[in-house]
């Protein structure tokens, strides 16, 4: 009853909050044209790569040892922060502007908090955090485009995250910083934090191949279809983030694992049939996105089970796998992207984003039968 109570309070928090998220975006999307759109997404995909570099201990990372009770979240805050205001000053120089310097630092403390909170399984306290964030994201970051712009909605993305600072604080305060915990634990850490940069730059290299190549108007329609997509994955992540302290601590999470994947089917055949058939009444000016969005659905399930992987590499301790994954998943989608995306637009680009889905979660398969195998492990 334990483990459904949680997984509920991980399900309202994440569901109620994507929500409000998701309508925030659609919202501005209606307000914004698709080139203005799609430079709001470049930008923030530069944000994210910065966020993931400074990082050293990724959200990951975080909850495993958390869970296992190592008291190593101020060290890791302590790394990530300094990081964090190293990147506030390259972007600074870079771009001339301070706008997404703040949200750089709003996204770490952000990840950092996240991880102590599931790797405690404080879940009503995640609940809470999520809420209040999410609630923050349009009341700031509407309140502030329409007095200042795109320029706006990226401050007030960044203050959205002001209520995570207290419980940095708090995790300080508990805990002092020790680096040798770090010298300690350095294969594992230093394995996770490089999968968690190739995961980030996976995920936001499509932005900064389209923006060049095809434009902001791609980019728009592009970017519009991925918060669709991403709001489809929040089951996904809801167990996601379930299994992966449960798993850390020895729990059989096998049924979960099903459940996600049956989910994930239903979920394909919505984005595939029915969503289509709303989006042209809702995002006129967006003509591209019916296609993308059909091609873009079949990657669910491989990603459902790519989460599913992840995890179990995870509480092996074996982010080795994790980074060679995403590695070839990555060395896949950036020359694919570029000649799909030149010979078909962005119904290329889509293609591209399945193939590089559907590889890594083949690769994750492979290997977790390769390691039962080797250890003699029966499933």
């Amino acid at each position: 009853m334990s483990g459904i109570k949680s997984l509920a309070r991980i399900g309202t928090g994440d569901i109620i909050g994507n929500s409000i998220s998701a309508i925030f975006w659609f919202y501005l999307a209606i307000l914004i044209t698709p080139e203005g759109f799609g430079e709001l997404h470049y930008l923030l995909s530069i944000v994210g790569i910065i966020t993931f570099v400074s990082l050293v201990g990724s959200q990951n990372t975080i909850i495993v040892y958390t869970a296992k009770k190592i008291p190593i979240q101020s060290t890791f805050n302590f790394i990530s922060l300094i990081g964090g205001i190293i990147g506030f000053v390259v972007l600074f120089f870079i771009f001339n502007r301070i706008d997404i310097g703040f949200l750089v630092l709003g996204y770490i403390i952000n990840n950092l908090v996240i991880g102590e909170l599931l790797g405690k399984k404080e879940f009503n306290h995640y609940l809470k955090y999520i809420l209040i964030q999410k609630s923050l994201t349009p009341i700031l970051g509407l309140g502030l485009f329409f007095s200042f712009g795109i320029e706006g909605v990226i401050y007030g993305l960044a203050l959205s995250y002001i209520a995570f600072s207290f419980r940095i604080v708090k995790s300080f305060r508990e805990n002092r910083i020790n680096f040798s915990l770090l010298s300690k634990r350095k294969g594992f850490i230093f394995n996770n934090y490089l999968s968690a940069l190739t995961g980030t730059f996976h995920g936001q290299v499509d932005k900064l191949i389209i923006m060049p190549i095809l434009g902001g108007l791609i980019l728009g329609n592009y970017s519009l279809s991925l918060q669709i997509i991403n709001i489809m994955t929040i089951v996904t992540l809801i167990f996601y983030k379930y299994i992966i302290p449960h798993e850390s601590s020895g729990h059989n999470v096998i049924k979960i694992r099903k459940l996600l994947i049956l989910s994930n089917i239903g979920l394909t055949f919505i984005g595939f049939f029915i969503v289509p058939l709303i989006l042209p009444t809702i995002f006129p000016k967006y003509v591209d996105v019916i296609d993308i969005i059909k091609i873009m659905s079949l990657s669910l399930v491989p990603m459902s089970i790519a989460k599913i992987y992840t995890s179990k590499f995870l509480a092996l301790e074996k982010s080795r796998f994790i980074l060679i994954g995403l590695g070839i998943s990555l060395s896949i989608m950036i020359p694919t992207m570029i000649v799909f995306g030149i010979w078909y637009g962005v119904t290329g680009v889509a293609i591209s984003y399945v193939v590089a889905s559907v590889t890594q979660a083949v690769y994750y398969v492979i290997m977790s039968k390769k390691w039962d195998k080797e250890n003699n492990i029966e499933k």
